[in-house]
Order: structure tokens, then sequence, then C-alpha cells
């Protein structure tokens, strides 16, 4: 019998889909994975919009109840798990499965901080700030295994919970792959690129319609989907460029599709301290979809993407510009950055890979399970 993974909480893979590819990559794995899954219906920027409003604070704690009676309840009619893995943004789902499965190994996926999270998004008070610390070290204190997406982020986590802590990339899941193009078919009279995100500060998506008025009039077409914080100040810095198309929204299964129609996919460029700590989602898909990479040049992404992303200095708009100029010039080297991203997504980017150091984390506690149930 193979070990039993009960993937648990309020998450929602449509919008943070970190989790769903965890559970994919446990499955090819040859674990028995299953899921207990009420999403919560609010995503991280509603969920920081409730922290700058606390009158919305009732809104979210009936929404949570309401989702944790019905997680209780699937919960109870699900085979005993040996693992409990709680999904992205689980911060207090974690709390709900440690009542409710005692003795099992705990698994948080804290892909995010809460506290670093809201002031990447411009909640800075001294109060919430101490609130939201308190989640984090709560939810920390809570799992038995902390999972995080960089060596950055481990480092954030306080001392006396480190060595519990183990770190996975985020990957991308299959639908990515799927749509990737062959390398060497490119657009023939111009460079087709594409951003994709919330326009957080994060992102640094000002930074990029900077960089795209310095490219106006060149053979580069840009596609911009998404809204957010930084939106209204990302339109105003491109205003020059009349090649760049911008779209408020896609549905998420339509996303792949959308960016593998592109040669280039826009990491990260903003300059606050969340963004020199991560590595995107959207440099993983992009790189699984069969695009050159273009993203800033920090520490986790230099150290993630190696020589497979073309890098330049976080918001540095010029250097954005020199990038993207190089690849609408040269076609064989574009050739060669897609050629290097693709390769590296297949090697350690699929759910199957990123998975790799959380089960070797889990490893005496999956011996001892398999050992009981062979012997049983």
């Amino acid at each position: 019998m193979s070990v039993r993974v009960l993937v648990f909480g309020t998450y929602d893979v449509r919008s943070h889909p970190r989790v769903g590819i965890l559970a994919d990559g446990l499955r090819r794995r040859g674990l028995d994975v299953a899921e207990c899954n009420v999403p919560l219906g609010l995503d991280t920027a509603e969920r920081v919009e409730i922290l700058k409003r606390p009158a919305l604070l009732p809104t979210l704690l009936v929404r949570l109840v309401r989702c944790w009676y019905a997680l209780a309840r699937r919960a109870r009619r699900q085979p005993r798990p040996d693992v409990v893995l709680v999904g992205y943004l689980g911060h207090f789902d974690v709390l709900l499965a440690k009542l409710l499965f005692r003795r099992t190994p705990i698994v948080l996926d804290h892909l995010i901080f809460a506290a670093d999270t809201a002031r990447d998004r411009g909640e800075t008070g001294g109060i919430k700030q101490a609130l939201l610390r308190g989640v984090d070290r709560m939810a920390l204190r809570s799992a038995d295994v902390i999972v995080v997406d960089t060596e950055e982020h481990r480092e954030l986590v306080p001392d006396r919970h480190r060595a519990r802590a183990v770190v996975a990339a985020v990957g991308a899941a299959d639908e990515w792959f799927e749509v990737a193009r062959p390398a060497d078919e490119v657009s023939q009279d111009r460079l087709r690129v594409v951003f994709f995100g919330v326009y957080t500060p994060l992102h640094g998506a000002p930074v990029i319609g900077h960089a795209l008025t310095e490219l106006a009039g060149e053979s580069i077409d840009v596609t911009m989907i998404g809204s957010g914080q930084d939106d209204a100040e990302t339109r105003a810095a491109a205003r020059a460029n009349d090649r760049v198309t911008w779209v408020d929204w896609v549905a998420p299964d339509e996303l792949p599709k959308v960016v593998a129609d592109h040669d280039v996919c826009l990491g990260v460029f903003g300059t606050t301290m969340k963004a020199l700590n991560v590595v995107p989602n959207k440099v993983f898909q992009g790189a699984a979809a069969g695009c050159a990479v273009v993203t800033s040049g920090t520490s986790p992404q230099r150290r993630t993407l190696g020589t497979a992303a073309l890098f330049v200095p976080p918001g540095d708009s010029a250097a954005l510009a020199s990038a993207l100029r190089r690849l609408a010039w040269d076609s064989r080297y574009l050739t060669r950055m897609r050629t290097a991203a693709a390769r590296l997504a297949v090697e350690r980017f699929a759910p199957d890979q990123i998975v790799g150091p959380l089960l070797d984390h889990l490893q005496d506690h999956l011996h001892t399970v398999t050992k009981a149930r062979d012997s049983s």
C-alpha cells in the first residue's frame, strides 16, 4: 500500500496553482494523494484589502467558518492520512488541520509571509504588521514541515523553526508544458513579448512601462495582461508606445496558450524586499510554455534559472529595453534562450521534480509508514 497524503484547506488552484503542482508531483512519485478542499473565494489582493479595512473582517470570518465546517465534515469521511499538506494561503487552515489530524505530520505550503506580502502591497501600519507577524508565527508553529520557495524565504523563518523548513521551487503545471511551441518557431517580422500579473510593487510593472516607451517605434509587440495597484502608473509610463496591447484579464485555463503564443515572457523587476527574495510563478510558467525569460538578476532568480534566462538589474528600465532589443535583433540568440528555458523547465520545474526536496525531508516518516503497512 502506498503512503496516503491529504491535501487540505481553503486554497483555490485556479488562482494559486502551487499546491496543485505539489499534489501532482507527489502522485507521480507514487504517493496516494486525495484532496479535502473548500475554496475560500478570496484572493491575495482581497485578503490584503480586508487587512486595510478592519470593518471587512467579519466577511472573512464568516466565510472561513463556513469553509471550515465543510472541511471538517469532508475530512471525517476520508481514510486516515499519513501526511496532511495544507495548501497555499493556509495560515489559518493549518490550525484546523492540527486539530483534526492529531499525531499526523502537517506540511504547510508557506509560499508567502503575511506581513511581508502586506508590506509589499502598501500596508505598513505598525499595529497591523505586528498582528500579521503574529499570524505568520502561529502558522509556522503549527506545522511539522514548512515548505518555502527560495533560500531567502527560508532565512525569514525564525531560527527555532528553520530546521523544519524545506525549499521547493514553485514549478509549473502540466498545461504550461503542453502548449509549448518549438524553440525555432519565432515570429518572423517582430518580437512578441508578454507580461501577466496583478501589478504589485513586487512586479515592478512601471519599470516595464518605461522600457516600452524606450522601445516605441521598434518591431516589438507587447501584451500586458492583468491589472492592480500599479496599473495606471504603468500605462502612463508606456503611453508613447502604440504597439502595446492591454488586457485586463485572461481566464486561467486560457492563459498558458496565450503566453505560449509569444516569444518572450517577462518576470519581475521590482526593488522591494519581497521582489529580491522570490522567483515568481511567471518565470516558471513562461519557461515551461517555451518562451525566453527576461527577469531581474536577483540572487534567487540567478540561482534558479542560471544561464536559461536573460537578467537585468532590478528597477532598470533601460537595461530591460536593451535586453528586449537584443532578442528582437538576434533571432539565433532568441532561439537559444527559448531552448535553454524550455529544457530547464522540463528538467527541474515539472511537478515530479519540484517535490523532491519535500520527499527527502519526509523520508524517515514515509519509510516508517511503508514499513508498518508492509508488516501488517
